[in-house]
């Protein structure tokens, strides 16, 4: 679309597009040094090879892998996995850096910007379980850490009892048993990337995803002019619009990363087809829309959120805050 092609051998995207004229050196890519943020670094290494420009990883730790314990919304740090990143790139550490798009706070910070968003991979959730007959079960224990998923999980199973769960994928899975647990929530997109199989699991289907989950985010400063020119193309733009509809929403409702907010877009016959929601903690509330709007409208999120606002949103936000 648009210029853009998928390459058969590696399935990265390529562009016909002028390529950078030369390189005195190889670009800097910051990444968490997570398996998964290692992997989705990786690819955007090899995307950008295919438009023939070198690179090479700098792993940065982030304040997000340091505290393992404490839940995401218990530690009041926005952009708690990207701010290193933020500022290895601010200081000339670095000149690209690679997210997963769901951690990155709606405003970046100045001097920075958005330079491509590939195409995203599965933006729901999955439950791994222990039995088969969980669903049998009167009363369960489930772990996450996130807030949104601890929401939805209680207000469709009342009784269940939710417990914190930090730590990579692997790492998770592998507590899972260790504390024996009935099950745990993670991201598909995580466990497909990895190619983790945890014996049993299933999809969701009925969790909302947090906005952008699933989608890859790789910025770079905003005086890169040229470097932007040429990776721009490597955007999918289904995705970029899908994405920036759900981040517009989360905005719009003044809601951080880690706020019980859910949304996801998608693509059908040039409109976007849009679900959000907002879930009490405790599950006691949960306030859901589903909309349709003009693909070209640029006021999507914005207009979804004064939907689900109107629609008893103001009241569970408010509790929020």
């Amino acid at each position: 679309e648009d210029g853009i092609r998928d390459d058969l051998v590696t399935g990265v995207q390529t562009c016909a597009l002028p390529i950078y004229p030369f390189q005195l050196k190889p670009l800097r890519i910051g990444t968490r040094s997570s398996a998964l943020a290692l992997w989705q670094a990786h690819w955007v290494q090899n995307a950008l090879s295919q438009i023939g420009l070198t690179s090479e990883l700098v792993p940065i730790h982030s304040s997000g892998d340091t505290n393992l314990v404490q839940p995401l919304y218990e530690m009041g740090v926005v952009g708690v996995f990207t701010k290193e990143l933020d500022q290895a790139l601010l200081q000339n550490e670095v000149d690209l850096c690679v997210h997963s798009m769901k951690d990155v706070p709606t405003q970046l910070p100045a001097g920075i910007v958005a330079g491509f968003v590939p195409e995203r991979g599965h933006a729901g959730d999955v439950f791994v379980f222990q039995e088969k007959n969980w669903k049998g079960l009167p009363q369960r224990t489930i772990a996450t850490s996130s807030l949104r998923r601890q929401a939805q999980w209680l207000f469709a199973y009342k009784n269940d009892h939710v417990v914190p769960l930090r730590g990579n994928i692997q790492t998770r899975i592998d507590k899972i048993k260790a504390n024996n647990w009935d099950g745990a929530i993670f991201a598909q997109a995580g466990l497909e990337r990895l190619s983790t199989d945890p014996t049993i699991y299933t999809l969701i289907d009925w969790m909302i995803p947090a906005p952008a989950q699933g989608a890859i985010l790789v910025t770079t400063r905003a005086e890169e002019t040229k470097l932007l020119e040429n990776i721009k193309p490597l955007s999918h733009l289904p995705t970029q619009d899908c994405v920036q509809a759900e981040r517009d929403f989360l905005r719009a409702l003044q809601g951080g990363c880690s706020a019980p907010i859910g949304a996801h877009a998608s693509v059908h016959n040039n409109r976007i087809s849009f679900v959000g929601s907002v879930t009490a903690p405790d599950g006691s509330r949960h306030i859901e829309i589903r909309e349709s709007y003009d693909r070209q409208d640029p006021d999507i999120g914005k207009q979804a959120a004064e939907i689900l606002v109107r629609n008893g949103g103001e009241q569970v936000l408010e509790k929020l805050k």
